[in-house]
């Protein structure tokens, strides 16, 4: 049996699929359990169900509509009728920031924050019920309530919906290569976990760091070793360095792998046939604009406010540590497609003379998503970071993986350019740590990220790809 005859076996009736997707609306937007519930993931989910049997969409967003406002307005009533013993009720009991944090952004919007707030995920579960507690007009909540939920529920419900639209198309594999993709979809999940995990873990708050410190201090040459390495408050960079060390290592076996073979590996060739009979209804005009944005002129325009913005408020050391970073990526990239000499499986004319080892657009996302999730990292407290690194990786993967959908590399180039920028990263990072530096706090992201997407939609329509 196909996976998509095992998907289409597994899924719910329709009837039930509406309440599905409403009950998901409700929990999410409820205060204390959407705060816990992966709501985008289980709505994304269901919504492409729906997409799949061709349900009447009308009915599927005034589901996520009902679900929606109920769950807000029942928040908004448990604030305001329990006000004095909400702050006792778990998890809120345990995490008083979290409530702290809604606050705050009632207090900067007033009565708009329940129409902003649905928006932003670390407040959204909160802020109906602060409206309540503080007693705000139950009709202006109402008339915000019913607002934020209309423009919420198409863009929660609509991109899983077009996904079901298209996924028999996508999960119609050629034979023997339902597994590879699986297998390889959990390594990457795998991995990224892992590496989260490991990253916590070896900061200053994680037990790994705790206990070599703990042994370091024991033993006076380890101890003399330790304090040698650490920088700001007596910390030792840990994190670079198993990063540098962990990828270094796959990168030199990689590309040692990829000289003596002399070739593609037989994944890169099943990846390829997959990708090149996909046939997806704006996949490849997608591919292409990623790759416009991943190349030279798009990378530019991307760090070019933000480089501009670091020399007007005179942050010169982190604007030369990210300038390096960027210029190694580039320069190793050239040595390494001189060196290998691998070709592509296609060449566009744009791309004449061009070779693919290892992915130019791979390493240098890794390299751009990757510092600015460290520098950002940097000034959040530690429980916050994980969600930064996973926004990077998130940001990263998608333009990698538009190289096989336009058919311009080969997958182990991908892996060999990402593992590349990783090296990059750590070794950027090991500079920057090995003295304490100012804070780059506070900075205008909102104003610089329109900035940068405004000079990258220019580079889109104006420039050719390169």
């Amino acid at each position: 049996m196909s996976l998509t005859e095992t998907l289409q076996q597994l899924a719910p009736s329709p009837e039930m699929l509406l309440f599905i997707v409403g009950a998901i609306a409700l929990l999410e937007s409820l205060a204390l359990v959407g705060l816990l519930l992966p709501g985008v993931v289980l709505i994304t989910a269901a919504a492409s169900l729906a997409g799949h049997q061709d349900m009447a969409l009308a009915s599927l967003l005034l589901a996520a509509f009902i679900g929606a406002v109920l769950g807000d307005g029942i928040s908004f009533a448990l604030g305001y009728s329990q006000r004095e013993r909400v702050t006792r009720l778990w998890p809120l009991s345990r995490h008083p920031e979290w409530l702290a944090r809604g606050a705050r952004f009632f207090q900067r919007y007033g009565s708009l924050s329940v129409f902003f707030g649905r928006f932003v995920g670390p407040v959204r579960p909160v802020i109906p019920l602060i409206a309540g507690m503080l007693h705000m007009s139950p009709r202006a909540f109402l008339w915000a309530n019913l607002a934020s939920a209309a423009l919420w529920a198409p863009a929660y419900v609509l991109p899983g919906y077009l996904l079901g639209q298209t996924w028999q198309q996508l999960l119609t594999l050629p034979a023997g290569l339902e597994a590879l993709l699986i297998v390889l979809a959990i390594i990457i999940v795998v991995l990224t976990v892992a590496f989260s995990w490991l990253r916590h873990q070896v900061s200053r708050s994680g037990r790994v760091y705790r206990l070599l410190a703990h042994g370091a201090r024991r033993r006076p040459l380890l101890r003399r070793a330790w304090l040698k390495r650490s920088w700001r408050r007596g910390e030792v960079p840990l994190a670079s360095w198993l990063l540098l060390v962990f990828s270094l290592g796959g990168l030199s076996g990689l590309t040692i792998a990829v000289i003596r073979q002399r070739g593609p590996f037989a994944v890169d060739l099943q990846v390829h046939a997959f990708f090149d009979t996909l046939i997806v209804p704006m996949l490849p005009e997608a591919g292409q604009l990623l790759a416009r944005i991943g190349d030279m002129y798009g990378i530019l325009a991307l760090v070019l406010p933000w480089g501009v913005w670091l020399l007007l408020r005179r942050h010169f050391s982190a604007f030369a540590h990210i300038g390096a970073g960027l210029g190694a990526i580039a320069l190793f990239n050239t040595l390494g497609k001189a060196l290998i000499g691998r070709p592509r499986p296609d060449t566009p004319d744009y791309l004449t003379g061009s070779l693919a080892y290892p992915s130019a657009h791979a390493s240098s996302a890794v390299v751009l998503y990757g510092l600015a999730a460290a520098f950002i990292a940097q000034e959040l407290p530690s429980q916050r970071r994980f969600w930064v690194y996973w926004t990077a990786i998130a940001l990263a993967l998608p333009m990698a993986l538009s190289r096989l959908v336009i058919g311009v590399h080969w997958l182990s180039d991908l892996i060999g350019g990402g593992l590349l920028g990783l090296v990059v990263c750590a070794l950027v990072r090991l500079a920057w740590q090995r003295k304490p530096r100012p804070s780059l706090a506070p900075c205008p992201w909102l104003a610089l990220t329109v900035a940068s997407l405004i000079l990258v939609a220019a580079r889109v329509a104006l420039l050719p790809p390169v």
